[in-house]
């Protein structure tokens, strides 16, 4: 038994003629025969949203099938019989467009429309490399790059003169050519314009009819504090000048930053080991750290053991929207004499003896949990 023509687009009873017709179009692409060679299932398909779609695209036979069904089109009931259904590859070419006809290009994206001759300028990358303080502070740097910038001499026109730019006769100013294979159209760049609709007939000796010329040119760029390694600046309207005074292209520079020697870098915030000097360790007193600002310095408490943290609070580095700075993490490596003379050696053994396990908390909390390891 015929499948239900609304169930064959997809769409509601209710369905009004665009909404037919945007389904047919969809579903007559998805299974058209040049799409799917060898298909026989995807051809079946094909034909029935063919029948489909002319019953419901009609009025007359749209309101006669929603009376009788498919008995409307088998003959004495106001139909044309089923024999009388037109070819599907007809109806395809109807709703798309002929060879090369607007529709069909409209609903490929195609080039119908007539070109200016003036196309925009390429975008280009620039890899810029910088330090970490410059990351922190912002900086301007003057960018030195290749680009396509306004021809000069013939005022971007490409032509010597004021009348030489005339719209190309092979793709009558679409920049574009189509070749019919089948029911569909490929279309493909006009070899005689390049793209551009027009054609110069009297190009400009420095630039050759585009508009435009190479050179090294300096770009000034400003480089926000907060940056990080990733980051991809845009500067408008500093790529590649456009053919025939075309809208110039952007310039995007993707930011580097550098490895620091001191400080490591996770988001906002910065961190550095500091060397703390034993007897400071013990006793306590005041440490100068290196800080992105200039030296700080921090209290270190009595006791303080190798590996201990201290947050130096917004000496980190700035958020890139401004108004919130992170910390600075300064790691304290506790730093052990190396050359001892005879008297200072035997200070620190009678230091040593003095003191005993039970004042070396790290030792001792070890020595609880290996016990068994040591027989003690």
């Amino acid at each position: 038994m015929p499948r239900d023509y609304y169930e064959i687009l997809e769409v509601p009873k209710n369905a009004d003629a665009a909404e037919i017709k945007k389904a047919y179009r969809k579903l007559a692409v998805k299974y058209h025969p040049d799409k799917n060679p060898g298909d026989n299932t995807a051809e079946e398909k094909f034909k029935e949203l063919g029948q489909a779609y002319e019953a419901l695209s009609d009025p007359d036979k749209r309101a006669a099938y929603d009376r009788y069904g498919h008995s409307a089109f088998n003959g004495g009931m106001g139909g044309g019989g089923r024999g009388g259904f037109h070819d599907p590859a007809d109806i395809f070419s109807q709703v798309f467009g002929g060879a090369f006809g607007g529709g069909f290009e409209e609903f490929f994206g195609g080039g119908g429309r007539k070109k200016s001759g003036k196309q925009r300028g390429s975008d280009l990358r620039y890899d810029l490399e910088i330090t970490l303080e410059e990351a922190a502070k912002g900086v301007e740097k003057e960018l030195e790059i290749e680009r396509n910038v306004p021809c000069g001499k013939c005022n971007a026109s490409g032509s010597k003169g004021s009348g030489g730019v005339k719209t190309c006769s092979t793709c009558g100013g679409r920049g574009v050519v189509g070749r019919q294979s089948g029911i569909f159209i490929q279309q493909t760049t006009c070899p005689e314009c390049r793209g551009n609709g027009e054609i110069v007939s009297d190009p400009c000796g420095d630039c050759r009819g585009e508009g435009r010329v190479e050179r090294e040119t300096r770009i000034k760029l400003r480089i926000p504090a907060g940056v990080d390694t990733g980051v991809r600046l845009r500067s408008s309207g500093n790529g590649d000048a456009g053919v025939r005074g075309g809208e110039a292209g952007d310039l995007y520079a993707f930011i580097h930053v550098s490895d620091h020697d001191v400080f490591e870098r996770e988001g906002h915030t910065l961190f550095c080991d500091v060397p703390l000097p034993f007897s400071t360790a013990a006793l306590g007193g005041e440490l100068k750290v290196p800080t992105l600002d200039g030296q700080s310095s921090i209290k270190i408490p009595t006791g303080t053991q190798g590996g201990t943290t201290f947050r130096v609070r917004e000496k980190g580095m700035p958020s890139l929207s401004g108004g919130h700075r992170g910390d600075l993490n300064v790691t304290v490596q506790v730093e052990v004499p190396t050359k001892l003379n005879k008297a200072q050696e035997e200070k620190l053994r009678a230091f040593s003896e003095s003191i005993g396990d039970h004042n070396s908390p790290v030792q001792h909390g070890f020595l609880e949990k290996a016990k068994r390891f040591f027989d003690l």
